[in-house]
């Protein structure tokens, strides 16, 4: 994400508290709700789909991350416009889904990665 440019904190929230405002105002986010340090477990891991709480208690923010893919290309939706290169990236470059077309920022991580076409 930071290699192209797209801030982390607009995935990925980390709260102590759950804060109703937050929830309502996210499009699409992970929620760390109560993780106090990098050797502790949050107290809830969620997925949040325009401020509507849609999976939570999830061990983790890999799982988290895998399951809000899921949800957005399932049925369609569009990446959020903040985060579209790093949603393009794991659907086109690391899942090989939907050919070989992708945008110029991420073709040239590709490139960089020595993925082979």
């Amino acid at each position: 994400m930071i290699y192209l440019g797209e801030p982390v904190h607009h995935l990925i929230k980390e709260f102590q508290e759950a804060e109703a405002g937050e929830l309502e105002q996210a499009t699409m986010a992970i929620f760390v709700i109560g993780k106090e340090d990098q050797f502790h477990r949050p107290k809830d891991v969620t997925v949040l789909i325009e401020g509507t709480e849609v999976l939570n208690g999830l061990p983790s923010v890999a799982t988290a991350f895998a399951m809000l893919f899921g949800l957005i290309y399932a049925p369609n939706l569009r990446y959020p416009k903040e985060l579209q290169s790093t949603f393009e990236v794991v659907q086109k470059v690391l899942m090989e889904l939907e050919g070989k077309k992708m945008s110029p920022k991420v073709n040239r991580l590709r490139t960089q990665l020595f993925i082979p076409e």
